[in-house]
Protein backbone atom coordinates (compact mmCIF):
# COMPACT_ATOMS: atom_id res chain seq x y z
CA UNK A 1 0.00 0.00 0.00
CA UNK A 2 2.84 2.03 0.64
CA UNK A 3 3.97 2.08 -2.54
CA UNK A 4 0.87 2.45 -4.12
CA UNK A 5 0.70 5.89 -1.95
CA UNK A 6 4.29 7.29 -3.53
CA UNK A 7 2.78 6.72 -7.11
CA UNK A 8 -0.55 7.98 -6.49
CA UNK A 9 -0.39 10.12 -3.74
CA UNK A 10 -0.12 13.62 -5.76
CA UNK A 11 -1.85 13.57 -9.22
CA UNK A 12 -1.07 16.61 -10.40
CA UNK A 13 0.90 17.14 -13.58
CA UNK A 14 4.22 18.45 -13.87
CA UNK A 15 3.01 21.87 -15.51
CA UNK A 16 0.32 22.33 -12.46
CA UNK A 17 3.25 21.77 -9.88
CA UNK A 18 5.61 24.14 -11.95
CA UNK A 19 3.24 26.70 -12.01
CA UNK A 20 2.60 26.31 -8.03
CA UNK A 21 6.07 27.10 -7.62
CA UNK A 22 6.41 30.26 -10.11
CA UNK A 23 3.16 31.77 -8.49
CA UNK A 24 4.74 31.10 -4.60
CA UNK A 25 8.05 32.41 -6.22
CA UNK A 26 6.53 35.24 -7.46
CA UNK A 27 4.96 35.86 -4.27
CA UNK A 28 7.98 35.72 -1.96
CA UNK A 29 9.48 37.96 -4.00
CA UNK A 30 6.29 40.39 -4.06
CA UNK A 31 6.13 39.93 -0.44
CA UNK A 32 10.14 40.78 0.17
CA UNK A 33 10.57 43.55 -2.38
CA UNK A 34 7.46 45.20 -0.86
CA UNK A 35 8.01 44.90 2.64
CA UNK A 36 11.94 45.97 1.64
CA UNK A 37 10.75 49.25 -0.01
CA UNK A 38 8.01 49.87 3.27
CA UNK A 39 11.34 50.00 5.14
CA UNK A 40 13.81 51.98 2.70
CA UNK A 41 10.64 54.85 2.78
CA UNK A 42 10.81 55.13 6.35
CA UNK A 43 14.79 55.21 6.80
CA UNK A 44 14.47 58.11 4.27
CA UNK A 45 12.21 59.71 6.17
CA UNK A 46 14.14 59.49 9.22
CA UNK A 47 17.39 60.62 7.24
CA UNK A 48 15.62 63.81 6.06
CA UNK A 49 13.63 64.88 8.97
CA UNK A 50 15.54 63.04 12.15
CA UNK A 51 19.42 61.84 13.29
CA UNK A 52 19.37 58.53 11.98
CA UNK A 53 21.44 55.73 14.08
CA UNK A 54 21.65 52.26 14.37
CA UNK A 55 19.43 51.18 16.67
CA UNK A 56 16.51 53.53 14.26
CA UNK A 57 17.32 51.68 11.85
CA UNK A 58 17.28 48.11 13.26
CA UNK A 59 13.88 48.97 14.99
CA UNK A 60 12.64 50.17 11.83
CA UNK A 61 13.71 46.87 10.07
CA UNK A 62 12.20 44.80 13.07
CA UNK A 63 8.56 46.83 12.15
CA UNK A 64 8.97 45.66 8.37
CA UNK A 65 10.05 42.21 9.33
CA UNK A 66 6.74 41.93 11.89
CA UNK A 67 4.87 43.37 9.07
CA UNK A 68 6.03 40.44 6.54
CA UNK A 69 5.33 37.60 8.91
CA UNK A 70 2.09 38.78 10.06
CA UNK A 71 0.43 39.52 6.20
CA UNK A 72 2.37 36.06 5.47
CA UNK A 73 -0.11 34.51 8.30
CA UNK A 74 -2.99 36.59 7.07
CA UNK A 75 -2.23 35.31 3.40
CA UNK A 76 -2.53 31.47 4.85
CA UNK A 77 -5.85 32.63 6.58
CA UNK A 78 -7.34 34.08 3.75
CA UNK A 79 -6.51 30.88 1.59
CA UNK A 80 -7.89 28.48 4.29
CA UNK A 81 -11.09 30.10 4.55
CA UNK A 82 -11.56 30.77 0.90
CA UNK A 83 -12.09 34.52 1.46
CA UNK A 84 -11.21 34.95 -2.03
CA UNK A 85 -14.68 33.27 -3.00
CA UNK A 86 -16.69 35.41 -0.96
CA UNK A 87 -18.79 37.92 -2.18
CA UNK A 88 -17.63 41.75 -1.93
CA UNK A 89 -20.07 42.28 0.88
CA UNK A 90 -18.58 39.90 3.27
CA UNK A 91 -14.85 40.42 1.97
CA UNK A 92 -15.00 44.33 2.78
CA UNK A 93 -15.97 43.69 6.92
CA UNK A 94 -13.09 41.05 7.08
CA UNK A 95 -10.67 42.45 5.47
CA UNK A 96 -11.61 45.73 7.64
CA UNK A 97 -11.54 43.51 11.02
CA UNK A 98 -8.34 41.77 9.45
CA UNK A 99 -6.53 45.11 9.06
CA UNK A 100 -7.14 46.26 12.44
CA UNK A 101 -6.14 43.64 14.37
CA UNK A 102 -2.84 43.06 12.18
CA UNK A 103 -1.96 46.83 12.55
CA UNK A 104 -2.08 46.64 15.85
CA UNK A 105 -0.12 42.99 16.65
CA UNK A 106 2.43 44.41 13.96
CA UNK A 107 2.75 48.02 15.80
CA UNK A 108 2.20 46.93 19.86
CA UNK A 109 5.34 45.32 20.01
CA UNK A 110 7.08 48.18 17.89
CA UNK A 111 5.68 50.82 20.53
CA UNK A 112 7.10 48.72 23.60
CA UNK A 113 10.65 48.47 22.19
CA UNK A 114 10.51 52.58 21.24
CA UNK A 115 8.90 53.20 24.57
CA UNK A 116 11.61 51.15 27.16
CA UNK A 117 14.25 52.21 24.99
CA UNK A 118 13.69 55.27 24.25
CA UNK A 119 14.87 54.95 20.33
CA UNK A 120 12.38 57.43 19.09
CA UNK A 121 10.76 60.43 21.72
CA UNK A 122 7.56 60.24 21.59
CA UNK A 123 5.87 63.88 21.91
CA UNK A 124 2.59 64.25 23.48
CA UNK A 125 -0.23 62.19 24.50
CA UNK A 126 1.50 58.27 25.38
CA UNK A 127 -1.89 56.52 24.23
CA UNK A 128 -2.57 59.07 21.65
CA UNK A 129 1.08 58.56 19.83
CA UNK A 130 0.14 54.64 20.17
CA UNK A 131 -3.41 54.82 18.61
CA UNK A 132 -1.93 56.98 16.04
CA UNK A 133 0.75 54.25 15.15
CA UNK A 134 -1.76 51.23 15.15
CA UNK A 135 -4.16 53.48 12.86
CA UNK A 136 -1.69 54.13 10.34
CA UNK A 137 -0.54 50.32 10.18
CA UNK A 138 -4.08 49.55 9.75
CA UNK A 139 -3.74 51.46 7.17
CA UNK A 140 -0.81 49.90 5.51
CA UNK A 141 -2.30 46.25 6.38
CA UNK A 142 -5.52 47.65 4.24
CA UNK A 143 -3.41 48.61 1.26
CA UNK A 144 -1.86 45.50 1.54
CA UNK A 145 -4.93 43.36 1.43
CA UNK A 146 -5.97 45.62 -1.48
CA UNK A 147 -3.40 45.00 -3.76
CA UNK A 148 -3.70 41.16 -2.90
CA UNK A 149 -7.25 40.80 -3.49
CA UNK A 150 -7.24 42.89 -6.42
CA UNK A 151 -4.34 40.84 -8.46
CA UNK A 152 -6.78 37.51 -7.26
CA UNK A 153 -10.05 38.75 -8.31
CA UNK A 154 -7.75 40.05 -11.69
CA UNK A 155 -6.36 36.46 -11.74
CA UNK A 156 -9.81 34.77 -11.16
CA UNK A 157 -11.56 36.78 -13.68
CA UNK A 158 -8.88 35.93 -16.06
CA UNK A 159 -9.19 32.06 -15.74
CA UNK A 160 -12.91 32.19 -15.60
CA UNK A 161 -12.64 33.68 -18.99
CA UNK A 162 -9.71 31.09 -20.44
CA UNK A 163 -11.71 28.05 -19.12
CA UNK A 164 -15.19 30.09 -20.68
CA UNK A 165 -13.05 30.25 -24.22
CA UNK A 166 -11.70 26.09 -23.82
CA UNK A 167 -15.44 25.18 -23.03
CA UNK A 168 -16.64 27.47 -25.63
CA UNK A 169 -14.09 26.31 -28.15
CA UNK A 170 -14.55 22.16 -27.05
CA UNK A 171 -18.54 22.30 -27.46
CA UNK A 172 -17.78 23.72 -30.64
CA UNK A 173 -15.92 21.29 -31.76
CA UNK A 174 -18.42 18.87 -30.41
CA UNK A 175 -20.90 19.84 -32.30
CA UNK A 176 -18.87 20.39 -35.80
CA UNK A 177 -17.93 16.50 -35.45
CA UNK A 178 -21.40 16.12 -34.31
CA UNK A 179 -22.86 17.74 -37.56
CA UNK A 180 -20.41 16.01 -39.53
CA UNK A 181 -21.26 12.54 -38.28
CA UNK A 182 -25.08 13.24 -39.42
CA UNK A 183 -24.31 14.45 -42.86
CA UNK A 184 -21.93 10.99 -43.32
CA UNK A 185 -23.94 8.14 -43.05
CA UNK A 186 -26.93 9.76 -44.90
CA UNK A 187 -24.38 10.94 -47.88
CA UNK A 188 -23.19 7.69 -47.80
CA UNK A 189 -26.59 5.78 -48.30
CA UNK A 190 -27.50 8.03 -51.37
CA UNK A 191 -24.08 7.27 -53.12
CA UNK A 192 -24.67 3.60 -52.78
CA UNK A 193 -27.80 3.10 -54.11
CA UNK A 194 -26.75 5.52 -57.14
CA UNK A 195 -24.23 2.58 -58.37
CA UNK A 196 -26.33 -0.34 -56.89
CA UNK A 197 -28.17 -1.24 -60.20
CA UNK A 198 -25.18 -0.88 -62.22
CA UNK A 199 -23.69 -4.30 -61.10
CA UNK A 200 -25.59 -6.40 -62.98
CA UNK A 201 -26.12 -4.18 -65.86
CA UNK A 202 -23.08 -2.58 -66.94
CA UNK A 203 -20.14 -3.58 -65.02
CA UNK A 204 -17.59 -1.25 -66.73
CA UNK A 205 -19.77 1.95 -65.56
CA UNK A 206 -20.05 0.04 -62.08
CA UNK A 207 -15.93 0.17 -61.93
CA UNK A 208 -16.15 3.92 -62.77
CA UNK A 209 -18.26 3.98 -60.09
CA UNK A 210 -16.96 2.51 -57.29
CA UNK A 211 -13.79 4.81 -58.45
CA UNK A 212 -15.93 7.24 -57.92
CA UNK A 213 -17.06 6.01 -54.73
CA UNK A 214 -13.98 5.54 -53.56
CA UNK A 215 -12.76 9.30 -53.91
CA UNK A 216 -15.91 10.24 -51.87
CA UNK A 217 -15.03 7.63 -49.17
CA UNK A 218 -11.74 9.11 -48.78
CA UNK A 219 -12.42 12.64 -48.80
CA UNK A 220 -15.52 11.61 -46.11
CA UNK A 221 -12.73 10.38 -43.68
CA UNK A 222 -10.36 12.95 -44.65
CA UNK A 223 -13.21 15.56 -43.74
CA UNK A 224 -13.56 14.09 -40.16
CA UNK A 225 -10.57 15.85 -39.39
CA UNK A 226 -10.94 18.93 -40.54
CA UNK A 227 -13.15 21.89 -40.11
CA UNK A 228 -12.50 23.07 -43.76
CA UNK A 229 -11.04 22.04 -46.53
CA UNK A 230 -10.31 23.83 -50.00
CA UNK A 231 -12.82 24.89 -52.12
CA UNK A 232 -11.93 22.38 -55.02
CA UNK A 233 -11.55 19.50 -52.98
CA UNK A 234 -14.84 19.80 -52.24
CA UNK A 235 -16.23 20.63 -55.89
CA UNK A 236 -13.97 17.29 -57.36
CA UNK A 237 -16.68 15.54 -54.65
CA UNK A 238 -19.74 17.20 -55.68
CA UNK A 239 -18.36 15.86 -59.72
CA UNK A 240 -18.03 12.66 -58.38
CA UNK A 241 -21.39 12.68 -56.69
CA UNK A 242 -23.04 13.84 -59.72
CA UNK A 243 -21.84 11.45 -61.71
CA UNK A 244 -23.00 8.53 -59.78
CA UNK A 245 -26.51 10.71 -59.83
CA UNK A 246 -26.45 10.96 -63.44
CA UNK A 247 -25.88 7.19 -64.25
CA UNK A 248 -29.19 6.73 -62.02
CA UNK A 249 -31.53 9.63 -63.13
CA UNK A 250 -29.81 9.28 -67.16
CA UNK A 251 -31.24 12.56 -69.14
CA UNK A 252 -33.20 13.63 -66.23
CA UNK A 253 -30.45 15.40 -64.36
CA UNK A 254 -28.23 17.80 -66.23
CA UNK A 255 -25.69 20.03 -64.39
CA UNK A 256 -23.12 22.54 -64.98
CA UNK A 257 -20.42 23.27 -62.79
CA UNK A 258 -18.87 27.52 -62.90
CA UNK A 259 -15.77 27.77 -60.61
CA UNK A 260 -13.95 30.91 -60.51
CA UNK A 261 -10.30 29.89 -60.65
CA UNK A 262 -10.12 32.74 -57.50
CA UNK A 263 -11.76 30.16 -55.51
CA UNK A 264 -10.06 26.72 -55.59
CA UNK A 265 -7.86 27.17 -52.68
CA UNK A 266 -10.88 29.01 -50.70
CA UNK A 267 -11.61 27.27 -47.04
CA UNK A 268 -15.07 26.14 -46.86
CA UNK A 269 -16.98 23.79 -44.54
CA UNK A 270 -16.74 20.04 -45.68
CA UNK A 271 -19.55 18.87 -47.64
CA UNK A 272 -21.57 22.10 -47.60
CA UNK A 273 -21.48 22.05 -51.19
CA UNK A 274 -22.55 18.52 -51.42
CA UNK A 275 -25.06 18.73 -49.20
CA UNK A 276 -26.81 21.42 -50.73
CA UNK A 277 -26.90 19.87 -54.05
CA UNK A 278 -28.04 16.25 -52.28
CA UNK A 279 -31.06 18.22 -51.45
CA UNK A 280 -31.81 19.72 -54.68
CA UNK A 281 -31.48 16.50 -56.68
CA UNK A 282 -33.59 15.02 -53.75
CA UNK A 283 -36.44 17.36 -53.21
CA UNK A 284 -36.53 19.24 -56.59
CA UNK A 285 -35.23 17.41 -59.60
CA UNK A 286 -36.47 13.56 -58.41
CA UNK A 287 -40.09 15.34 -58.10
CA UNK A 288 -40.12 16.42 -61.87
CA UNK A 289 -41.13 13.82 -64.28
CA UNK A 290 -38.73 15.45 -66.96
CA UNK A 291 -35.64 15.62 -64.54
CA UNK A 292 -34.48 19.46 -64.18
CA UNK A 293 -31.02 20.97 -63.90
CA UNK A 294 -28.19 22.28 -61.13
CA UNK A 295 -25.73 24.32 -61.27
CA UNK A 296 -23.02 25.44 -59.17
CA UNK A 297 -21.59 28.86 -59.62
CA UNK A 298 -18.99 30.85 -57.03
CA UNK A 299 -17.36 34.28 -57.22
CA UNK A 300 -14.96 35.58 -55.53
CA UNK A 301 -15.72 39.62 -55.24
CA UNK A 302 -14.54 42.12 -52.00
CA UNK A 303 -12.51 39.88 -49.74
CA UNK A 304 -15.86 37.36 -49.92
CA UNK A 305 -16.64 33.95 -51.49
CA UNK A 306 -19.87 34.35 -52.90
CA UNK A 307 -21.47 30.47 -53.38
CA UNK A 308 -24.61 29.93 -55.32
CA UNK A 309 -26.71 26.10 -55.70
CA UNK A 310 -29.45 26.25 -58.06
CA UNK A 311 -31.78 23.54 -59.10
CA UNK A 312 -35.13 23.31 -60.80
CA UNK A 313 -37.43 22.88 -58.41
CA UNK A 314 -40.11 24.79 -55.50
CA UNK A 315 -39.90 24.97 -51.69
CA UNK A 316 -42.65 26.47 -49.98
CA UNK A 317 -41.94 29.61 -47.43
CA UNK A 318 -43.05 27.57 -44.27
CA UNK A 319 -40.14 25.20 -44.97
CA UNK A 320 -37.74 27.91 -45.81
CA UNK A 321 -39.07 29.10 -42.54
CA UNK A 322 -38.78 26.38 -40.00
CA UNK A 323 -35.65 25.03 -42.20
CA UNK A 324 -37.04 21.27 -42.36
CA UNK A 325 -36.08 18.92 -44.75
CA UNK A 326 -33.98 20.93 -46.92
CA UNK A 327 -30.71 20.22 -44.63
CA UNK A 328 -30.93 24.46 -44.25
CA UNK A 329 -30.30 24.02 -40.00
CA UNK A 330 -27.55 22.03 -40.07
CA UNK A 331 -25.60 24.29 -43.01
CA UNK A 332 -26.73 27.41 -40.76
CA UNK A 333 -25.48 25.93 -37.87
CA UNK A 334 -22.20 25.01 -39.30
CA UNK A 335 -21.76 28.76 -40.82
CA UNK A 336 -22.59 30.01 -38.02
CA UNK A 337 -20.10 27.99 -35.55
CA UNK A 338 -17.25 28.54 -38.09
CA UNK A 339 -17.63 31.64 -39.13
CA UNK A 340 -20.39 33.70 -36.84
CA UNK A 341 -21.93 37.00 -38.66
CA UNK A 342 -18.72 36.83 -40.95
CA UNK A 343 -21.05 34.67 -43.19
CA UNK A 344 -24.50 34.48 -44.78
CA UNK A 345 -27.00 31.82 -46.29
CA UNK A 346 -30.05 32.33 -47.83
CA UNK A 347 -32.63 29.86 -49.68
CA UNK A 348 -35.28 31.11 -51.83
CA UNK A 349 -37.35 30.84 -54.53
CA UNK A 350 -35.68 32.28 -57.72
CA UNK A 351 -38.69 31.99 -59.62
CA UNK A 352 -41.43 29.31 -60.51
CA UNK A 353 -39.16 27.07 -61.56
CA UNK A 354 -35.72 27.27 -59.71
CA UNK A 355 -34.61 27.03 -56.28
CA UNK A 356 -31.47 28.77 -55.23
CA UNK A 357 -29.36 28.48 -51.89
CA UNK A 358 -26.40 31.38 -51.74
CA UNK A 359 -23.76 31.43 -49.31
CA UNK A 360 -21.39 34.18 -48.29
CA UNK A 361 -17.75 33.71 -46.47
CA UNK A 362 -15.14 35.19 -45.98
CA UNK A 363 -12.20 34.38 -48.10
CA UNK A 364 -9.91 35.22 -45.81
CA UNK A 365 -10.69 32.27 -43.48
CA UNK A 366 -12.21 34.59 -40.84
CA UNK A 367 -13.39 32.16 -37.59
CA UNK A 368 -15.53 33.09 -35.24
Amino acid sequence: MQAINLRFGDQRTYSEKSGIMKRTSLYWISQVSGWSLYCIINIIAIYLFREMNWQRGLLIFFLCFLGLVLTHLYRSQVKKKDWIELPLKRIVPLVILASAVIGWLMYTPYFLINHFFNVFEIKGSLIGSYLIGVSNAGIIIFLWSLIYFSIHTFENYKRAEIESYIWEAAVKDFELKTLKSQLNPHFMFNAMNSIRALIEEDPESAKAAITRLSNILRYSLKIERNETVPLEEEIQTVKDYLLLEGIRFEERLKYNLNIDPKSVKIEIPPMMIQTLVENGIKHGISKKTKGGKISVDTLVNSSKLYIKIKNTGQIDHEAIKHSHGFGISNTKHRLNLIYGENSTFNLYNEDSENVSAEIVIPTGGTIK
